[in-house]
């Protein structure tokens, strides 16, 4: 199986995350689940080779957040570039695909519509925030397939908070801030599709958890299994 990791540089880096060593992180728990990896630090090129790829996994930043100190203003991407990034991640969605969206990916490529719409849910600008990072509890719930068997378990991340979902999503995690629950982790599935959400992953200590490995290594197993089962061509 052949997965592509697409990680945040140019506009879609930011000061606050690491996506290089985040990257690395993923593509050695990707590896380990079975996959022949390709990382990438192109989003839109990626989008556009993405070919005949089992998995995708984005873990990107805003295009519209600070830039890291160090980093020249990146050029605007062209509509040619925006077209045949939209064209590829369609006729993947259409033909079967699975997409781990990671941490900050749930406010990348607003660019493309497509994107947003496969998540299930985004990052909006003066709704969602997040506490300070710190040790989350994460509880896990509902009878997804993924949750099976895992317990509520505690990692070193940010919590994102009040992410607006527009699709319909099974929970899968959640955490709790101020008596409110708001989901981290979530799974749906968009006709041929599968895709998992996954709000952890600040940096690297996220990875370091046992607890949250597991959670990824068993989203990555139901991920590989498209076109989805449940698909019906009728």
């Amino acid at each position: 199986m052949r997965a592509v990791i697409l990680s945040g540089s140019g506009r879609y880096a930011d000061r606050w995350h690491r996506f290089d060593e985040t990257s690395a992180a993923l593509a050695g728990i990707v590896a380990g689940a079975g996959y022949r990896v390709e990382v990438g630090d192109d989003l839109l090129a990626g989008l556009a080779a993405l070919g005949d790829a089992d998995l995708l996994v984005v873990n990107a930043g805003d295009p519209e957040s600070p830039l890291p100190e160090s980093t020249g203003e990146p050029a605007e991407p062209t509509d040619d570039q925006l077209d045949a990034a939209a064209a590829g991640l369609e006729a993947a969605l259409d033909r079967g695909i699975g997409i781990l969206a990671m941490h900050a990916a749930a406010s990348t490529l607003p660019e493309l519509p497509d994107f947003g719409h496969a998540l299930g849910g985004r990052w909006v600008e003066g709704f969602s925030w997040h506490p300070e990072i710190g040790e989350a509890r994460v509880h896990v719930v509902g009878a997804h397939v993924i949750a099976e068997g895992i317990d509520d378990f505690t990692v070193y991340d940010e919590r994102y908070s009040g992410l607006r979902l527009d699709g319909i999503v099974e929970r899968i995690a959640e955490h709790e801030e101020d008596g409110m629950r708001h989901p981290l982790v979530w799974a749906r599935e968009l006709g041929r599709s599968r895709i998992v959400y996954d709000a952890l992953g600040h940096d690297v200590r996220s990875y370091e958890s046992a607890e949250h490995r597991d959670l990824l290594d068993r989203a990555l197993e139901w991920l590989s299994h498209v076109p989805a089962p449940t698909f019906d061509a009728s």
